[in-house]
């Protein structure tokens, strides 16, 4: 049986659903790659990163030792949030006024955001593939079953064998949907545990960050 000989046989319908069914997987599939990538650097380089601050002598020293370890730059902003305002840039903003709890509390809220979009860019996508896919397959099943029957309806004789294949063919299409669905499901659902444990670490550094400049400029 030959798969793509519907294909080529089908509508703009049946085509269109193929084409966003591949367009699915191209883009599901380089989001997972680019995401592992993310991933495994960001395994290795957040608590590297931390340790090799802590060790530090001082907050300067600590960001030097940060972007050293930190290549995928997901610690390093809260340090140079910290530091604008360790370092006393006071600007003539709103954002820049206030004491120094208030200020720190928005500029490491802020840096963490921005890591935090970094570490989810994708997951929005490949929840949407992994839950449409199957859909698209499933609509691209259901016409060429039906323009398969409407072409038998007029033959004088019909039997199972000229039956079969068009039938069989048409449901690729369902094969198609959810194979261009799981690997997005799993992956989502993967991604979404690392970058929770990762976010928690990332949060826990943040409170600790502002708590020791707070300190120090208190001892000051």
């Amino acid at each position: 049986m030959d798969g793509l000989h519907w294909l080529r046989q089908g509508d703009a319908v049946t085509r269109a659903a193929a084409l966003l069914l591949l367009a699915m997987s191209v883009a599901s599939w380089v989001i997972i790659f680019w995401k592992l990538y993310l991933m495994r650097r960001a395994h290795v380089d957040v608590p590297r990163s931390m340790a090799a601050f802590w060790q530090a002598p001082s907050l300067a020293l600590g960001a030097e030792r940060v972007q050293a370890c930190d290549r995928v730059a997901l610690v390093l902003p809260l340090v140079h949030a910290a530091q604008q305002i360790d370092e006393g840039r006071v600007g003539s903003a709103l954002a820049s006024q206030g004491g120094l709890s208030q200020r720190l509390t928005r500029v490491l809220r802020d840096a963490l955001h921005g890591v935090l979009g970094r570490l989810q860019f994708g997951q929005v996508l490949l929840a949407t593939v992994g839950s449409t896919a199957p859909f698209v397959g499933l609509l691209g099943t259901v016409w060429g079953i039906y323009h398969a029957l409407t072409a038998l309806a007029g033959a004088e004789q019909i039997s199972i064998e000229r039956l079969a294949g068009p039938v069989g063919e048409a449901l690729i299409m369902t094969a198609a949907g959810l194979a261009v669905a799981i690997p997005a499901v799993l992956a989502y659902n993967w991604f979404g545990r690392v970058i929770a444990r990762i976010e928690a670490d990332l949060e826990g550094f943040a409170r600790d960050l502002r708590e020791l400049v707070i300190d120090t400029n208190a001892a000051d």
